[in-house]
Order: structure tokens, then C-alpha cells, then sequence
């Protein structure tokens, strides 16, 4: 009877301690994530205002069709796919090419290193102050430099010229040395014999890195370029702090669009529709990985 009693006691602590562990992860993303998100969909179906939160009249899909009738929607939705697409073909072309780069030994690799990684560690809202004191019109470096070439002085945030561009360039700095350091770590696994002998078969360094290379590194390039592009859709502190969305709403993505929509327009429900747009939009994302990582493994199995 005690030896029965002992080993259903290890049974059912065996089938007990792992929801043990799944537990506390459930609660935190329930608490923190799945009930904001359930909120904020319940709440795009309401006329919910900033100046009354608590209350809101259910009013159906009324706010998608305002928003879909809406112009700057569409102005919001199209800079928000530029900069997501520019933000992960430069960012991970980038970072693919400082990873292959650092890879090889060569004097100075550490310094070389940490200098890569610094766009990185610092903190964003830092850096990004950083840049703004860069790119002021009066007494900013770049435009020193562009009137030191002849080049005079350039609006890099107030042209709707050089608004994107110049976010472009900062969110390159900010992400770039993340997808190197990730890509670093995968170039690690690539087995250097095999690459040694597609050299003696007399393959060029192009060839190598097709052949070899890439298709060691390649889960790893597609799991960063879809952490970019997620992190490119949701980014707002970066954009805020450089032009607000200006000028001309030609730096306004979806987030800094929602901010005016609650904050400037005491809009919470529409608020809400334009974050429902943000997640269908990074759940496509998601899925688009997802079919090419299914794709990949299917041809590694043929």
C-alpha cells in the first residue's frame, strides 16, 4: 500500500510540475498581453472617448469603415510598408554583410566589434536625441558637412524629401548591429572543413558562400529579418522623437497615427481599429515566415 501510494504521488507530481512551470508565463502574457490586446479589439468596436474611457457604446464596425474611407489611413498604411520593407532589406543586408565581415580574424576584431555593437546597446531614446542634434538645421554636424562640400544646408527632417530617408538611416544604425550579431552567431555553426574543401574543388568565394554559407545561416537570417520587420511596424519612440510624423504626414506610420487618433482626437475607439490594422499586418508577416520556413524544410527533406 506505501509503495502505492508513493508512486502515484510521483505520478502526479510528474503530470502536476510542468503546468507548474507553464503557469507563471501564462498568467504574465494573460495579465500583460492577451487581455490589453482583447480590450483594445473590444474597444475598436465602440465609440469609446479619451475624455470618458469606461464608457463606450457598441457601435459595431462602424470605425473600420471610417477608416477605410479615410485618406491619411491610406497615406499611414503605404509609410508604414516603405519603411517596414527599407527598414529590413537594409537593415539585414547590412547586418549580413558586418557579420560575414567581423567573421574573419584580423588585428583589431574585438574593438572593431564592440564599435558595431554600439548602435545597438545604446539606449534608443538616447541615440535617437543623439541623431535629432545631428540632423538640426543650424547647428548640426551633417549639415556642417554638407556646407564644408558645398552642398549647403539641407532640411533632413523637415523636407519631405529627406524625412523617410533620414529615419531610414537611423533605424538602419539602431537594428543593423542586431541582425550582425544574431548572423555572427549562426556564421559560428557553419562547418569550416566543408567550406575548405568547396575551396580546394576550386569554388570562388561567391560560390562558397551560396553553396555553404548561406544555406547554414539562412533559418537564422529569416528569423531576424522577421523580429525587423515586426519591431518596423510596432516602432514609434524613434519617429515620434525625429519628426512627429511630419512633414506632411510623410513620416507617419500606423503607431504614430493611432498616438494623434487618442491623444490629439480623444478618438479611443478608432484608436483601437488603427491598432487592430498593426497586428493583421504583423500576424501576415508572421505567416509569411511561416510558409517559407514550411518551403524550406519541405525541399531539406527531398
Amino acid at each position: 500500500m506505501q509503495i502505492g501510494l508513493a508512486t502515484l504521488r510521483r505520478r502526479w507530481g510528474a503530470t502536476i510540475i510542468p503546468y507548474a512551470f507553464v503557469l507563471p508565463p501564462l498568467i504574465y502574457l494573460g495579465v500583460l498581453m492577451f487581455w490589453p490586446l482583447a480590450r483594445q479589439l473590444w474597444m475598436s468596436l465602440t465609440d469609446t472617448q479619451l475624455t470618458n474611457p469606461n464608457v463606450g457604446r457598441f457601435i459595431g464596425l462602424q470605425n473600420y469603415e471610417c477608416l477605410l474611407s479615410d485618406p491619411s489611413f491610406y497615406s499611414a498604411l503605404k509609410v508604414t510598408l516603405y519603411y517596414t520593407i527599407g527598414s529590413v532589406m537594409l537593415g539585414v543586408t547590412i547586418g549580413l554583410i558586418s557579420a560575414l565581415a567581423i567573421n574573419r580574424p584580423f588585428c583589431g576584431r574585438p574593438v572593431a566589434r564592440a564599435i558595431l555593437l554600439f548602435g545597438w546597446a545604446v539606449p534608443n531614446v538616447a541615440s535617437t536625441l543623439i541623431w535629432l542634434w545631428m540632423y538640426n538645421g543650424q547647428s548640426g554636424v551633417f549639415n556642417e558637412i554638407a556646407m564644408a562640400i558645398g552642398l549647403g544646408r539641407i532640411p533632413w527632417l523637415t523636407s519631405t524629401d529627406f524625412a523617410l530617408a533620414s529615419i531610414f538611416a537611423v533605424t538602419v544604425w539602431h537594428v543593423a548591429p542586431f541582425v550582425m550579431l544574431v548572423v555572427l552567431a549562426a556564421l559560428q555553426s557553419v562547418p569550416e572543413e566543408v567550406c575548405e574543401a568547396a575551396r580546394i574543388d576550386g569554388a570562388d568565394p561567391l560560390s562558397v558562400f551560396r553553396a555553404v554559407t548561406f544555406p547554414h545561416i539562412r533559418p537564422a537570417v529569416q528569423l531576424v529579418a522577421l523580429l525587423v520587420a515586426v519591431w518596423s511596424i510596432r516602432r514609434f519612440e524613434l519617429i515620434y522623437l525625429l519628426t512627429g510624423g511630419g512633414p506632411l504626414d510623410s513620416t507617419s506610420t500606423l503607431v504614430v497615427t493611432l498616438r494623434q487618433v487618442a491623444f490629439e482626437n480623444y478618438e479611443l475607439g478608432m484608436a483601437g481599429a488603427y491598432g487592430a490594422v498593426g497586428l493583421v499586418l504583423a500576424l501576415l508577416v508572421a505567416a509569411l515566415h511561416y510558409l517559407v520556413e514550411q518551403r524550406r524544410m519541405k525541399w531539406m527533406t527531398q
